[in-house]
């Protein structure tokens, strides 16, 4: 168990001890006290310990192989499905078939998901988030049957630290705070906020190791690149399109 969350770390190698269905429960319970969107709970969590369901899943984030050895894998959805019904069952006529509706759900469901998260790690587990849910949202949703005005956002491989990895660097508490404007980054800012980052070993091996000048080039042109978010944007907005957020 981490002392503080400044001790936090991710965590992708777990031991094969099981979660229990009642630490789960009570873990999730707690997360839904959550802020949430004017009380609606706009968020459903898919859960998947069948190793089958895992084997499925996999492809669609990569492969990363925490997603078959966690003992549970959670998939935090936008959920405005529900709330349409009750609405459609009580005389009221749904108007959340729209981006701003897509929007006010996405961010309950990731509340909720961080809020999890804090209370998994304090209970002695460790948890990843896995990115990769919205870069494949179309296969997800088929995977998860999920249905109009549902959509996933992200997924949190939890189970017990099997590791106690290096903590991943940070920016500097002031490079990231505004104090009440905005106040724009000079390219001194920028140097003296990224140096640190740029002197670590092991980002200077990432830069050397993918043939590239400068850590910003590996992001760009490796990890990150403008083709590739281009087509992911596409295939977002076609999900998008699919599940009834976008007309």
């Amino acid at each position: 168990m981490i002392d503080s969350i400044r001790e936090r770390r991710t965590i992708r190698k777990y031991t094969s001890e099981d979660i229990s269905q009642e630490l789960l429960n009570s873990l999730l319970k707690e997360s839904f006290r959550a802020s949430t969107m004017g009380g609606m709970q706009l968020y459903s969590v898919i859960v998947t310990r069948e190793a089958e369901m895992k084997e499925r899943l996999a492809p669609t984030h990569f492969n990363q192989p925490m997603v078959k050895n966690a003992p549970v894998v959670l998939t935090f959805c936008a959920d405005f499905r529900r709330f349409s019904e009750w609405c459609n069952l009580r005389e009221a006529t749904p108007g959340y078939d729209n981006f701003l509706s897509f929007m006010n759900a996405a961010t309950d469901a990731l509340l909720v998901a961080q809020t999890f998260c804090t209370l998994a790690e304090d209970a002695g587990l460790g948890i990843c988030y896995l990115g990769t849910t919205i870069y494949n949202s179309d296969k997800i949703i088929d995977i998860l049957k999920l249905p109009e005005l549902v959509f996933p956002i992200t997924t949190i491989t939890v189970g017990y630290p099997a590791e106690m990895p290096d903590q991943v660097d940070r920016l500097p508490f002031e490079s990231l705070i505004h104090n009440e404007t905005y106040k724009d980054y000079t390219s001194s800012d920028i140097d003296s906020i990224y140096e640190y980052k740029e002197s670590l070993d092991e980002n200077k091996k990432f830069v050397e190791d993918n043939a590239k000048s400068t850590l910003a080039q590996v992001f760009t042109e490796v990890r990150y690149t403008k083709d590739a978010n281009e087509a992911i944007s596409k295939n977002l907005m076609e999900s998008l399109r699919k599940q009834g957020f976008i007309k």
